[in-house]
């Protein structure tokens, strides 16, 4: 598979905790460069348009709330097959469910503070990085 990029997102629930680093650690030894990296508080309606695809479902109001109530890192990452090596290293949604070893499992605490977000196909990733990111501050 060809160099790709994803969106990562650093959740509230990790920002909170002064965990950030240690996740970029476990980014970065998965084999993923950071290409552009920064600390953002979002707005309601960031977290609103970014989780349009959501609107109307019963989670919806608890996510934007939760997005909104502190710090998250946004970041670009690069490296061969991208979207699928994040998402091994995050670990799958439900920190329960999640693989040792894995973000989700080692720092998450529910489904909804599960410390990080990952795109989940190359669309998902065009779009979510062109919501959070200009080009210019893609470095890579």
């Amino acid at each position: 598979m060809a160099s790709e990029r994803t969106l990562s997102i650093i959740k509230p629930d990790a920002t909170e905790r002064n965990i950030s680093g240690l996740i970029i650690a476990r980014l970065e030894g998965a084999g993923l460069r950071v290409i552009a990296q920064k600390r953002v508080w979002w707005k309601k309606k960031d977290a609103q348009a970014f989780y349009e695809m959501h609107k109307g479902q019963d989670f919806y109001k608890g996510l934007i709330q939760f997005m909104t109530s502190g710090p998250i890192v946004l970041q670009v990452l690069e490296g061969e097959d991208a979207i699928a090596r994040n998402r091994a290293v995050m670990g799958r949604t439900n920190p329960v469910d999640a693989e040792p070893g894995t973000i989700r499992k080692d720092f998450g605490v529910n489904m909804q503070r599960n410390s990080v977000h990952g795109s989940d196909s190359p669309e998902s990733a065009k779009r979510e990085i062109g919501l959070c990111f200009k080009k210019s501050e893609i470095v890579g």
